[in-house]
């Protein structure tokens, strides 16, 4: 069978390597990046172009699309090869609106009754202002559309949250993503994140996994898409998973069936754990970057075959099976990272820097005549497998020690 990927990052550089594993010969990814291009097909089509990837699918029989980023299911990817008779994996543009617009997941949350920080939505700064003279602080500002990972700012004061108001709304920091913000409760627990994949009626559980989103050491310093991330995550036990399955992901398919929202494809649920309560924090509606390259080497499963279910609203074959194993990825950015990153930087010491149970997932990378050169704000995701988290973070590091670029940044605490 053939095989498209679309994506150009780590997590697409992670999926190839996993339905690689399974045998897969015929795959394309597009356009793919230095890193894929030794596994599968790129062809250079731009993952929003929904035409040309179309055109593309049908010259080639591609039995099985994957979509990696959330760019082309808001652009409506799923609906036009549907309509064209092709299989794809991925939700289609109005359940995707559970990413592509916050305050459309939290309205559907709240109506719902499934738990999630208190909110008001605004689509005025003198409105936005004016509510936040009255909130308490810490709060948290959201833009509404997407924003790379980077539209969601936790705000201290009043002069801050003005400040980060008139940025998003006013200035356009994140573009036409900033047209509506949402104004949270701001929430002290420890982050996770939950992931399953949906066939229309039910679900199957993938993994959960912790991600590190800010650029330095003990979270500091600016968002980013993610520095780093570990699974499973240390703070979900098996009694918290039955609460997130129960108040969670049973609620939210009852609430999209009875919105007439159809959802098929992967589902990333961002969590707040409270005194071992889940809340929703937001959703992403494919695989997280860099979550994806802790996930996709601990499963033991063939992916194609749940993809192929989940896409065609079969009931599900097969269960996902992982291994025992803990995963670490450490996340090496380019230097100027994530305002305005350095690229065209030749990288020195791939060839021999992985070693057993070790990864080098290719993000933002480009083969440049034979040389392979940063292309990107995230360059490499390293993962490593290991008994134990201290086993699984001395592997990764190790291996970073190993890679070599000028200006590389990376945390040195993930997985602590």
């Amino acid at each position: 069978m053939n095989v498209l990927v679309i994506g150009s990052g780590g997590r697409e550089h992670a999926i190839v390597h996993k339905i690689k594993q399974e045998g897969i010969k015929g795959i394309y990814c597009a356009p793919g990046n230095a890193g894929i291009e030794e596994l599968a097909t790129c062809v250079p089509i731009k993952v929003d172009d929904v035409d040309a990837l179309l055109k593309f699918a049908k010259e080639k029989n591609i039995s099985l699309t994957i979509v990696g980023p959330e760019m082309p299911l808001q652009a409506g990817i799923v609906d036009a090869f549907m309509a064209n008779h092709l299989v794809i994996f991925g939700p289609t543009r109005q359940a995707a609106m559970l990413e592509t617009s916050k305050s459309f997941a939290k309205k559907l949350l709240k109506k719902y009754k499934i738990p999630t920080p208190a909110f008001e939505v605004f689509d005025s700064s003198e409105d936005a202002i004016d509510y936040a003279k009255v909130i308490s602080y810490p709060a948290v500002i959201k833009a509404d559309g997407l924003a790379a990972g980077k539209g969601v700012i936790i705000v201290e004061d009043l002069s801050m949250a003005v400040n980060t108001i008139k940025n998003i709304m006013d200035n356009r920091i994140f573009g036409d993503a900033g047209k509506v913000i949402l104004v949270e409760q701001f929430m002290k627990g420890v982050e996770s994140s939950y992931f399953v994949v949906l066939n229309g009626e039910t679900f199957i559980k993938v993994a959960s996994a912790r991600d590190y989103k800010r650029l330095k050491d003990n979270d500091v310093g600016p968002n980013t898409g993610g520095m780093g991330s570990i699974s499973p995550s240390d703070k979900i036990n098996p009694e918290l998973e039955e609460k997130i399955n129960k108040k969670i992901i049973s609620p939210l398919i009852e609430a999209l069936k009875a919105e007439n929202i159809v959802y098929k494809g992967i589902l990333y649920v961002g969590l707040m754990i409270v005194d071992n309560e889940p809340y929703v924090l937001e959703f992403n509606v494919r695989f997280g970057d860099p979550e994806a390259q802790v996930i996709l080497p601990r499963i033991q499963t063939d992916l194609v075959g749940i993809f192929m279910d989940s896409a065609k609203g079969r009931l599900f074959t097969d269960s996902i099976k992982l291994k025992k194993e803990m995963s670490v990825c450490v996340v090496m950015a380019s230097r100027g990272y994530p305002d305005k990153p350095q690229t065209g930087i030749p990288i020195e010491g791939l060839k021999d820097a992985a070693g057993k149970d070790t990864f080098i997932f290719h993000a933002g990378t480009i083969n440049d005549k034979g040389i392979i050169k940063t292309a990107g704000g995230r360059v490499l995701g390293v993962t490593a497998l290991g008994e134990d988290i201290k086993i699984a973070r001395e592997k990764a590091y190790r291996t970073v020690s190993k890679i070599i670029f000028e200006g590389a940044q990376y945390r040195r605490d993930i997985g602590l």
